[in-house]
């Protein structure tokens, strides 16, 4: 991976961390989440006279996208809703890069060498010990589901995307419309579920959600412009060593309990998914 890329992709790990831990750090995660994506398509709006339109191609994978992404919207909230951020992020996104790795060996021929199915099992064995609580016993099973909901919805939207932004001669133009497009849908349902409390809500939540907007746009189109460039199975497990610093702002920031445990597991996640990256061969 070139060096550059390389930055950039860690850039967009800390960005996303940062994203979804103002997402869980207080309020209603369905509201801030809604608004998160209303800003992003901001952004997408003020950007589009400078762009074009993307290719034919593009558009089943925009859409296709687009779809997937109201699922995924849905799983991130719950899991919120029912976990604590260093349990529920690092399974989450932990376990994407195992389906994204499959995804990306059926539809697009990329390939595991032996250190990379070695750090598979290292990345499996430190997600199945976040799904444990104290004494050992299976943590809170809500968020754990939701959680690995949400990876299954990951992996697709990672496919589908790193093939999109492939099929466009501008992958710019696939990024800022998919962007803006994605958070429509979202924004419509949440405004319907909390028409009764909308608006004291935004008032309360409307920074972080701007800054959780603002975040994730960059964040994304950081790893779609990535995959366009590098196989989608590294770039999406260099991208998940942002369970480090969810992990680390859910025990010390939010004072999540099992600090330690899930801060070793996640380690143990990076570990992972760094060898991954570095085992392409």
């Amino acid at each position: 991976m070139e060096p550059i890329v390389l930055a950039l992709v860690l850039a967009a790990a800390v960005l996303h961390a940062s994203w979804n831990a103002l997402v869980k750090s207080g309020g209603d995660p369905w509201v801030r989440l809604a608004l998160a994506n209303g800003v992003g398509s901001a952004c997408a709006v003020a950007a589009v006279p400078f762009i074009g339109v993307p290719d034919a191609a593009a558009w089943p994978f925009i859409l296709g996208s687009v779809a997937v992404h109201q699922v995924y919207f849905a799983f991130l909230a719950l899991q919120y809703r029912f976990g604590d951020l260093s349990h529920v992020y690092p399974i989450s996104r932990g376990s994407a890069p195992l389906l994204v790795a499959v995804a990306a060996y059926v539809f697009a021929d990329e390939t595991l060498t032996p250190a990379g199915m070695a750090s598979v099992l290292i990345i499996c064995a430190a997600i199945l010990s976040l799904t444990f609580d104290r004494g050992w016993r299976i943590a809170p099973g809500k968020g754990t589901l939701f959680a690995l909901c949400t990876s299954l919805t990951i992996a697709i939207y990672t496919l589908i995307d790193g093939l999109g932004g492939r099929s466009t001669t501008n992958v710019v133009d696939y990024i800022v419309y998919m962007l803006l497009l994605t958070g429509l849908p979202f924004g419509l349902l949440v405004t319907f579920m909390r028409r009764h409390a909308l608006v004291p809500t935004i008032r309360l939540h409307w920074k972080t959600g701007a800054i959780s907007g603002l975040l994730s746009y960059a964040a994304y189109g950081l790893v779609i412009w990535a995959m366009s460039l590098t196989p989608m199975t590294y770039v999406s497990a260099l991208r998940e060593t942002s369970v480090i610093l969810a992990a680390l702002i859910g025990t010390r920031m939010l004072k999540e309990p099992f600090g330690a445990r899930r801060i070793t597991a996640a380690c143990c996640v990076a570990v992972g998914v760094v060898l991954l990256q570095v085992s392409r061969g």
